[in-house]
């Protein structure tokens, strides 16, 4: 079989993203749209996630956006129904959607900013890929791609988004396992320092930009949009026998 490079479109094929509204999220989206997919979009805030959809129907691909906390299983249901019913399927999931609402040591985690972190990078990541892998399971196939972090390889001053993140890791080497026999491809991106609002507490802070400089050694901060070319390459394709994998973006820092 020789290689095309049609096996990166993904024209005919329907995206769920979370967290869509802005950041490495909207970059994504925007990004599978480009690459020829329809994009549902999924956040807390209704009017962002409904500029998103503007600019991807501004492109000539359909869009909706839903508004839901994707850690709440009540309105996992509720997305997933209604992207089903506005497409009919589901192809691709980006689980992208997170929080991080402490800075805090592990000695000094209290139990809410556990159960947020938790309850949202990680339960609410695997249920709603559970609630979209049984829809692919009867389609016959599809991709989901998690957004990890190099903060779940290595230890980070994050403490909890750290352990989250490295379960989310560990979520998809074991979806991947455990999903294959439905013809279901899981893989994670894990991004570097990335500039965007969620993160601005990070680079923001000189001491704590110039220390992850030094140890990233294309020397600067990404941007959201160097994360579309992993996810799009994960999403159709041209990835065909890569599954369980976890894709560092972060210029190098995790070498």
């Amino acid at each position: 079989m020789n290689f095309s490079l049609d096996e990166f479109s993904l024209k005919g094929k329907v995206a769920l993203v979370t967290g869509g509204s802005r950041g490495i999220g909207k970059a994504i989206a925007v990004g599978l749209a480009n690459a020829g997919a329809d994009v549902a979009l999924a956040s807390r805030k209704l009017p962002d996630l409904e500029e998103v959809a503007k600019e991807i129907k501004g492109a000539g691909r359909k869009s909706l956006a839903v508004a839901a906390h994707v850690g709440r299983l009540d309105e996992i249901n509720n997305l997933v129904g209604k992207v089903k019913e506005e497409f009919g399927k589901i192809d691709i999931l980006v689980n992208n959607a997170a929080t991080n609402p402490t800075m805090a040591q592990a000695i000094d985690v209290d139990e809410r900013a556990w159960d947020s972190i938790m309850n949202l990078n990680l339960k609410g990541l695997f249920f709603l890929s559970q609630a979209v892998a049984r829809l692919m399971r009867e389609q016959g196939g599809g991709k989901i791609i998690n957004v990890a972090s190099v903060a779940g390889i290595t230890p980070d001053i994050l403490s909890v988004y750290s352990i989250s993140k490295a379960g989310v890791i560990m979520a998809t080497r074991t979806m991947a396992q455990q999903w294959a026999q439905y013809n279901i491809r899981v893989n994670a991106i894990a991004p570097g320092l990335t500039k965007t609002r969620f993160s601005e507490a990070l680079w923001g802070n000189q001491d704590i930009l110039q220390g992850a400089l030094l140890g990233t050694p294309l020397r600067r901060v990404a941007e959201p949009e160097e994360m579309v070319g992993a996810v799009i390459f994960l999403a159709s394709d041209a990835s065909s026998y890569v599954t369980g994998q976890v894709l560092p973006v972060d210029g190098g820092s995790t070498i």
